[in-house]
């Protein structure tokens, strides 16, 4: 389904939502008559190929109940506790306003300037610069900063990465993202699962009599394996299916939020090639504002690259590309750049000693004494009087 604007994009992702939870249901049901044919062609190896599929359809039938309520579970687990394990992975945890001000009022900032209810704010234990959203409603959602993304990027720069984030929770992408990824942790438990069945069965040596190679099992056995491998690709196109075009929106989002193209560019510029979670799997890394591993084939990537979200920003709000960034330094505190005793940048008074206005402020730059203040100030008024 395409979506050619911000609502049509956020509609598109509601029923997107929905297609999932059903596909959901979908393949796990094909992944257990796959199991059922697996087990069948192993009991009863020498049977006929049709005789097998419908002992298969026996067990899968038999079984739609448990599995039906299994993955009810499942999604019952995900649901309540999915930020739990992903906090576990990737070390975040929650911060308050006290242990981050500057985080957690740019933040509060962003959500009163729309009226929106403010998400969790947390930071991964992790020097890698990157961010994500996650979350299924909206007592759930919540914002992931890494600490290496605290540390190297400016006021600017991270307030455009959390409009970036705020967007994809507006636009109900990270309900859609998170759902995909339960998909692809149900599809892979249940082939792992089938797949250490088959193994383990081999290694007790099922019969290999020239009875049983003139039976079905065989065949059977491919054909259960050939569905498992459909139902995995399928679970990885749904996942690669999700519009890229939600990386554009919500670039675009935060430019709007913040009315600053340039922070967002140099943001994007700063993480680019520096956003790889040490401890992160690849679902998680789709979530995140780059994902280094995306780009090695663009049909498979699941975000655009650097250049062409820095090149959209460019084209739609203006801005300056600074290019690649090759290396970080660390950021200074304001009171690093100033100098202590800054030299005068005026010559002082020639008589007597200096006057209260004579001193220099914290850049070093001396203020206008008082009656010189504009063109209507007290010098000025003297010498237009004395003058006439």
């Amino acid at each position: 389904m395409s979506a050619f604007g911000l609502y049509s994009h956020i509609r598109a992702n509601r029923i997107r939502s929905l297609v999932l939870m059903v596909g959901l249901l979908l393949l796990v049901y094909l992944m257990s008559f796959a199991g059922g044919l697996l087990a069948a062609a192993l009991a009863f190896n020498n049977a006929p190929l049709d005789y097998l599929i419908d002992v298969a359809r026996g067990y899968f039938l038999s079984s739609l109940p448990v599995v039906t309520i299994g993955t009810l579970i499942w999604l019952v687990i995900a649901w309540q506790f999915h930020q739990r394990m992903i906090d576990a992975l990737v070390r975040g945890h929650n911060v308050t306003r006290q242990e981050q001000p500057r985080l957690y009022n740019l933040l509060e900032n962003l959500c009163i300037s729309r009226g929106i209810p403010m998400p969790k704010l947390k930071v991964a234990e992790d020097p890698a610069l990157n961010a994500f959203a996650t979350g299924l409603h909206q007592r759930q959602y919540a914002i992931t900063v890494t600490r290496g993304l605290v540390d190297q990027l400016d006021e600017p720069e991270l307030e455009a990465v959390l409009g970036h984030e705020l967007t994809h929770i507006r636009n109900g992408d990270v309900r859609l993202l998170v759902i995909a990824v339960v998909i692809a942790g149900v599809v892979s438990f249940v082939g792992e699962i089938i797949f250490r069945g088959l193994v383990r069965t081999d290694m007790r040596g099922p019969s290999s009599s020239s009875e049983d190679k003139k039976g079905g099992g065989a065949i059977a056995i491919l054909i259960a394996l050939g569905i498992v491998a459909i139902a995995w690709i399928l679970s990885i196109v749904i996942r690669l299916s999700l519009s890229r075009t939600r990386e554009y929106l919500a670039d675009a989002g935060a430019v709007e939020l913040t009315k600053n193209p340039d922070a967002m560019i140099t943001a994007l510029r700063k993480i680019e090639g520096r956003g790889e979670l040490a401890s992160a799997t690849a679902s998680v890394m789709e979530m995140c504002v780059d994902n280094p591993h995306s780009g090695f084939v663009d049909i498979f990537s699941t975000h655009p690259t650097i250049e062409k979200r820095v090149a959209a920003i460019v084209a739609m709000a203006g801005g300056r590309d600074p290019g690649p960034i090759p290396s970080l330094l660390p950021n200074r505190q304001l009171s690093d750049l100033i100098p202590e005793n800054p030299k005068r940048t005026d010559e002082p008074p020639p008589w007597g000693e200096r006057r209260p206005w004579d001193r220099q402020p914290a850049l070093g730059i001396n203020p206008i004494p008082p009656w010189q203040w504009g063109p209507q100030g007290p010098r000025n008024w003297w010498e237009r009087w004395r003058h006439g």
